[in-house]
């Protein structure tokens, strides 16, 4: 079954793509959840006809993020956490700590946007990859410290 995605869903496709999925999926969980419409050959007119509007506005939305993936550089992000004696820390870092630390600095970056490589459990240094565009991610350093 051909889908046309209303939003970026990870793992599957971004705004816009026509996506094959099973039935089932489809049917049952992307249409009736907002997440897709069919890919009816009408619904693929129309689809042709709002990319073709909006390519320029969607170039102007790239140049953003890569702008914002320039400033951001390559910055460190320290965020404390309450641990253990052996370093493991209660709970885990999240997306939205990374994410309210990056606002801070000055960045505004969406928290489902923000993912880790590997589970922050410990005290230690990760990576936390920032997709900022379907074509534009970027890699920032996460240090994580123990809490006074």
């Amino acid at each position: 079954m051909e889908v046309i995605l209303k939003e970026d869903i990870k793992g599957l496709g971004f705004k816009n793509d026509i996506v094959t999925v099973k039935a089932g999926y489809g049917r049952n969980y992307l249409i009736p959840q907002g997440f897709a419409h069919l890919a009816t050959e009408a619904n693929k007119k129309v689809l042709a006809e709002n990319i073709r509007q909006a390519a320029h506005k969607a170039e102007k939305i790239k140049q953003d993020a890569v702008d914002l993936a320039t400033s951001i550089g390559e910055l460190t992000i320290t965020i404390s956490a309450k641990a253990g004696e052996s370093g493991k820390i209660f709970g885990a870092v999240t997306p939205l700590q990374i994410s309210e630390t990056l606002k801070e600095k000055g960045f505004d970056v969406d928290r489902k946007k923000i993912s880790f490589t590997e589970e922050v459990r410990m005290i230690g240094s990760y990576k936390a990859e920032l997709a900022l565009h379907k074509e534009v991610s970027h890699e920032i350093a996460v240090e994580v410290v123990a809490a006074e």
